[in-house]
């Protein structure tokens, strides 16, 4: 199949089933649309406390703002460059209002309970801090630089001061927590000592809990590509070139004949496999374009 064809058949997936946001990130990168089109559509899923909710992660399907869907909206946001936006400002309202006692956000509130959900998010007691998702969005707003006094404010240092703690504490266990570390020792200000446990995290990623290489792994696993989307991830010095040559052949061969891809793990509904295969597809062939797939 030719490099057109499979641009071709994702976009008809895309404009067939996918959620208005995602068919607005696919115009974004691929059919020229624009940055203020993707955040017009992602505004809608913006609670009055700045948080996000509505199912923006498609797991959650409640209403509140839960701050892993707040890290979605943070993701879409730096996807399009977006941090000059207005809708920033409302997420550190909300950021800020969520901020543990000694530091770190929780990885979800009781109230997922009330709405349907996947089993691993439900939640027993409020205020309890983890590092997912705390470590990915204190990453991606240490990286941005349009609204850099943030940094310097209590609420944030808290954050700063939790997340050393934990990475100090022992190691990833899993793909989620290795994702937080990245993006928090990647942009954290203290270089040196980030740089010590970056090399405990490189020999973890290395280890058998960390990357999977073999590309046709079945289950819940998360291989090269998951780690390393674009040449410049933290993750690609560690994988070589043949490894990922060798999953973006097996990722062109798991297209489906409808043009999407695949969950590699149960939807909870048919409404939120639809959304995340939305997702999933353009975050594909965003990997794909990044190495030369589709081009």
């Amino acid at each position: 199949m030719s490099k057109r064809e499979v641009l071709e058949r994702a976009g008809t997936f895309i404009y067939s089933n996918a959620r208005l946001l995602d068919r607005k990130r696919f115009a974004y990168h691929f059919d020229g649309g624009t940055a203020e089109e993707v955040l017009g559509a992602l505004r809608p899923y913006q609670n009055g406390d700045g948080g996000f909710g509505h199912a923006l992660e498609a797991d959650l399907r409640g209403p509140h703002s839960q701050p892993v869907a707040t890290e979605t909206a943070l993701l879409v946001i730096r996807e399009v460059g977006g941090f000059g936006s207005d809708l920033l400002e409302s997420v550190i309202r909300y950021l800020r209002s969520i901020t543990l006692p000694g530091g770190g956000l929780p990885r979800a509130t009781t109230e997922v309970n009330r709405y349907p959900h996947a089993p691993w998010w439900i939640t027993e007691q409020d205020g309890v801090p983890s590092i997912n998702p705390t470590g990915s969005i204190v990453g991606m707003l240490l990286e941005q630089q349009e609204r850099t006094v943030l940094i310097r404010e209590d609420w944030f240092q808290s954050h700063i001061d939790f997340l050393w703690n934990h990475v100090e504490q022992g190691l990833p266990g899993d793909y989620h927590d290795a994702a937080q570390w990245i993006s928090f020792l990647q942009h954290v200000p203290d270089r040196e000592r980030a740089s010590m446990h970056l090399s405990r995290l490189d020999e973890w990623l290395t280890g058998p809990s960390g990357i999977e290489t073999d590309p046709l792994a079945e289950g819940y696993v998360h291989k090269v590509l998951d780690y390393a989307p674009t040449p410049s991830s933290y993750a690609a010095k560690l994988v070589s070139d043949q490894e990922v040559q060798g999953h973006l052949d097996w990722m062109l061969s798991t297209q489906q004949e409808d043009g999407g891809w695949a969950l590699t793990f149960p939807g909870t509904s048919p409404a939120a496999e639809q959304e995340w295969r939305g997702w999933l597809t353009v975050e594909n062939l965003k990997i794909l374009k990044a190495y030369g797939r589709l081009s």
